[in-house]
């Protein structure tokens, strides 16, 4: 089986990719606020990420971006706007939530409610700026 590039399935309206963001983030704050399992509320923190950067990217660009690596996604967005610089660190931090949060390993991966709380809050507020960044830049047109 190969990698999957992009369904053409996948919506082409960067308002889906959005929707879709803000459930993730919806699911991780019921999981967090309900003491349900860290793991997959940062699982869910990092969706909500990448699916807005990839929501942004094809506003921008009309495209899709394939791959989860929110680096990557944030320095694309980073070359459209400058303002995503901002966002760097974040990016970086929730990266590493897509891979460990998913799957067991020998070595333990705890994510503690403190962390839970800190992760929650940075996608929150990073999906918060994508959201203004696109309605703003809609408004104006």
């Amino acid at each position: 089986m190969g990698r999957r590039r992009g369904s053409p399935h996948d919506s082409k309206r960067y308002f889906d990719w959005l929707e879709r963001a803000e459930c993730d983030l919806d699911s991780a704050r019921i999981l967090k606020d309900n003491d349900g399992d860290n793991c997959n509320a940062a699982f869910h923190c990092q969706q909500c990420i990448e699916k807005a950067l990839k929501g942004y990217l094809l506003y921008k660009n009309g495209k899709h971006v394939d791959g989860h690596n929110l680096t990557f996604l944030c320095r694309s967005a980073c070359r459209i706007d400058r303002k995503f610089d901002e966002w760097l660190d974040e990016s970086t931090s929730l990266n590493r939530y897509y891979i460990e949060t998913r799957y067991p390993t020998d070595v333990g991966f705890d994510i503690t409610d403190s962390e839970l709380e800190r992760v929650y809050k940075m996608a929150r507020d990073m999906y918060a700026f994508i959201f203004k960044v696109i309605s703003g830049e809609v408004v104006q047109k």
